[in-house]
């Protein structure tokens, strides 16, 4: 084997939680709004805690903030967004 096995900041899995809080949360805050109320809460959710988790990890050089950011954003839109829609209707 010529190369080497050890692994860098690009191979852990906290790199992946910035991207999956984006889909997330764009799932979460479209969901709300054509009616996907069932994915829209566990998406949101989701969101937040997994960008939560991402931007930690960001804030110690691993991933990247604006992803994270941006999906806990999204979350807790989509998260809030639900609830708000339910109230107004009930």
């Amino acid at each position: 084997m010529a190369g080497s096995t050890t692994t860098t900041a690009s191979d852990t899995p906290a790199t992946a939680l910035g991207p999956t809080a984006l889909v997330l949360g764009t799932l979460s805050a479209v969901g709300t709004w054509v009616f996907l109320i069932p994915w829209s809460v566990p998406a949101g959710a989701l969101a937040v805690t997994f960008g939560a988790m991402g931007m930690h990890y960001a804030r110690k050089g691993t991933g990247r903030m604006w992803t994270a950011a941006t999906g806990t954003v999204l979350g807790a839109a989509g998260f809030l967004g639900t609830f708000i829609l339910l109230w107004a209707i009930f």
